[in-house]
């Protein structure tokens, strides 16, 4: 056996033969291995924050659409049917806003309010800091 070892040492030390040993790719493989397990720790909370960041834009959006609608509409209450009716071609949202396992939206009496989770949306929107809790 080890006449073995020192023929195939002998061989390799003369580049007769080339490749890696099953040695040096476990530790190759365990080496990556551990930085996998390190990013995926490391952007572990970033799922959450990009949610706030979204029910934050998301809020902005439909305040914004609701003070234009206001605006030109003054007298009426505005309603989530009323932002997204196309007049003329154009509507003041789109698309209503939707991330439904952390955030929803809806117009209350005029109002715009904010679900967090799957709880109905009856908190009323006060600012991104309406936001702090979504997960």
């Amino acid at each position: 056996m080890i006449s073995t070892y020192q023929r195939l040492k002998r061989r390799r030390d003369a580049g007769e033969i080339d490749g890696f040993t099953l040695i040096e790719l476990l530790i190759v493989i365990v080496v990556l291995g551990i930085l996998a397990a390190v990013v995926i720790f490391a952007l572990g909370g970033i799922t959450g924050k990009s949610a706030v960041a979204a029910c934050q834009a998301d809020g902005a959006t439909v305040s914004t659409a609701m003070a234009a609608w206001t605006a030109q509409n003054a007298g009426s209450t505005v309603t989530q049917s009323a932002l997204t009716t196309v007049v003329n071609g154009n509507a003041y949202i789109q698309s209503w806003p939707s991330n439904s396992p952390h955030y929803s939206f809806a117009i209350n009496s005029g109002v715009l309010d904010i679900g967090i989770g799957t709880a109905a949306a009856t908190t009323p929107y006060t600012g991104p800091t309406s936001c702090s809790t979504v997960q």
